[in-house]
């Protein structure tokens, strides 16, 4: 299979397929999913490719997608592209002191919308823009600002090419290199500001290469889009589709997930550790509340599930006669219930993105959902390792990816070469400078890798904290150990500069209800439950349970249950659900300065 410029591969893949279906989308009106053929979505690239030339757009100019997962998104990507333009992708939830910055940093003239909040925020920045020319509403139910420089993309690709557009585009076509800048991301700012990670199309092509010799991909496969587009895990990922003809289905609405599962019933789908701890704590809960009977036959089915995958399968073991019938009553009884919640035809769910407690791992491989672990950063295309089909190490983040070189270095810190590492950050070259040392990239995560290759991730070098004592704390390795209990939907750790480890908790408030009522505890709202001496104390022993296994410095000490969930529009979190620390620190400093009082609280643990 040929590897090229994605413009070039996708023209290509459209000349073969045709009438075969590349993407779908929800009709919200008919409530059903709606193909796109690859003669059409290579007709609807080409138009917006003419349109932008038509509008002046230069080869390696800067076009930021801001937008929700959509079928218009990949398009307007592709389009961009196929100009040898650059797209820039924005997250839908940014607001626009960030769309600003992007704007400002990549000198962005237009910006592609996908619904009413980004071209609101698109429309009261250009107003005020020296860059910003241009706002293209990807979606007609959009309601334009007839005093803002604004278009339907309808409108936008109407403008006749004449022939002088036509041969440009083909010009561009003949002259593009996989050398060519394919876009610019930006990451998150969590440990300061925002800087563009240049990838260019060998980033992409070799990416995708690299998968192709890892998995095996069949073009009668589908693929469900999920994560946000503007994260190079599920852009990269869907790239690697469409290059392998697997049908991509675009969930517009990530709360709406449950229900795209059930009526795609996908064979791929990206997800964070976050997606698979809700639905494990949402399985424990329903167990909890089973009678002892079905509990009885639950954890037989699943412990079975776990030895016939975990102990046999994945350990290429043969698997005992015996073993084979008591598998096949465990799905009848309760596996496959539960892979019916994913679709019940799942092949296999890439996840990445953060740490994930290897006992979830273990679960969701037992029930038979081959959750194929990786890890990467945006600036190494997303995937350095994953899993291997087989002799997979669950606390582990897999073996090196085809084609990718990785070492330990000073500090234990994880160096990565290959031909997926970015070309370095944007305007930026003094600190693309301090990330790279002789070739090899400077991940910032600290691990070690054993003598069969698997890569374990130790820390986060630029999150280790260090108490006033001295001694450092990785408040990963602490987080992931908490969320994973059926109480607690979120945990920020404090620590620097500290004299001991706290830390500020959300409730998981669904069941901590239920045990409050299971409890007899009288409450009115939620702020009742968490000031509830019953229920602090019972977060108290949780809390002890929990850390048991680690060192005296490492424990929390106190914490202090907070009455709702850091989201991200509130700035609290990324747009892949990750903390952002400065951000949590800021906004419940008076919180965080009241556990480390001299005086303890008795309401908030000690």
């Amino acid at each position: 299979m040929e590897y090229q410029h994605l413009a070039k591969n996708i023209r290509k893949r459209a000349q073969e397929y045709k009438n075969k279906n590349a993407l779908y989308y929800k009709d919200a009106k008919t409530d059903s999913w709606i193909g796109i053929s690859w003669t059409d979505f290579g007709r609807r690239i080409e138009k917006i490719a003419k349109a932008l030339i038509s509008f002046g757009i230069k080869p390696q100019d800067n076009i930021a997608v801001f937008s929700q997962n959509s079928p218009e998104w990949i398009i307007a990507d592709l389009a961009v592209m196929s100009i040898r333009a650059v797209t820039v992708p924005v997250y839908a939830t940014n607001s626009e002191t960030e769309l600003e910055y992007i704007v400002n940093d990549a000198e962005i003239s237009i910006v592609f919308v996908g619904g009413q909040d980004q071209y609101n925020t698109a429309a009261s920045l250009i107003k005020k823009n020296k860059y910003l020319k241009l706002i293209i509403a990807l979606d007609e139910e959009i309601k334009i600002d007839k005093k803002v420089t604004s278009v339907y993309l309808k409108s936008f690709i109407s403008v006749k090419p004449d022939k002088k557009t036509d041969t440009e585009l083909e010009k561009r076509f003949e002259n593009s290199s996989l050398t060519d800048l394919a876009c610019i991301i930006y990451t998150s700012g969590t440990t300061g500001e925002p800087k563009g990670v240049m990838l260019d199309h060998s980033n992409f092509t070799e990416t995708i290469k690299a998968h192709d010799k890892e998995l095996k991909f069949s073009d009668k496969e589908s693929s469900l889009s999920f994560l946000p587009l503007a994260h190079v895990f599920e852009h990269n990922w869907v790239m690697v589709c469409l290059h392998n003809g697997i049908e991509v289905y675009f969930n517009e609405n990530p709360k709406l997930i449950a229900n795209a599962l059930q009526e795609v019933k996908p064979n791929y789908m990206c997800a964070v550790p976050r997606f698979f701890e809700k639905i494990y704590s949402a399985i424990e809960d329903k167990k909890n509340s089973s009678s002892p009977t079905k509990t009885k036959i639950f954890n037989w089915s699943v412990k079975t599930g776990d030895l016939y995958y975990n102990q046999y399968k994945n350990l290429e073991k043969e698997i005992p006669l015996m073993l084979n019938l008591k598998k096949q009553v465990a799905d009848k009884l309760v596996l496959n219930k539960l892979k019916d919640v994913f679709g019940g035809q799942i092949k296999m769910m890439p996840c990445g993105g953060a740490p994930i407690d290897e006992r979830i791992v273990a679960f969701f491989h037992g029930i038979g959902i081959n959750v194929k672990v990786g890890y990467g950063l945006t600036e190494t295309m997303a995937t350095v390792t994953l899993f291997p089909d087989t002799q997979a190490v669950y606390s582990s983040v897999g073996k090196t990816l085809t084609g990718t070189e990785v070492k330990i270095g000073e500090n234990n810190e994880i160096l990565v070469k290959g031909p997926g590492v970015m070309k370095g950050y944007y305007k930026k070259p003094e600190q693309t400078k301090e990330v790279f040392k002789e070739g090899w990239f400077k991940t910032g995560d600290a691990g070690r890798i054993d003598k069969k290759g698997n890569l374990f991730i130790t820390d986060r070098i630029k999150d280790l904290m260090k108490t006033s004592g001295g001694k450092y704390i990785a408040p990963q390795k602490l987080e992931t150990a908490f969320v994973n209990d059926i109480f607690i939907e979120q945990i920020a750790i404090i620590g620097d500069q500290k004299k001991f480890v706290s830390a500020l908790t959300v409730p998981n408030f669904e069941a901590l209800k239920k045990y409050a009522e299971k409890n007899k505890i009288h409450f009115e709202n939620v702020e009742d439950l968490i000031n509830n001496t019953h229920i602090i104390e019972m977060f108290k022993k949780r809390f002890d349970e929990l850390q048991k296994n680690f060192s005296g410095f490492e424990k929390i000490k106190k914490f202090k249950l907070l009455p709702k969930e850091f989201t991200i529009d509130a700035g609290e979190l990324t747009a892949t659900l990750k903390i952002k620390r400065k951000v949590i620190y800021k906004k419940y400093k008076e919180i965080i300065d009241s556990m480390y009082g001299e005086k303890h609280d008795e309401k908030n643990g000690k």
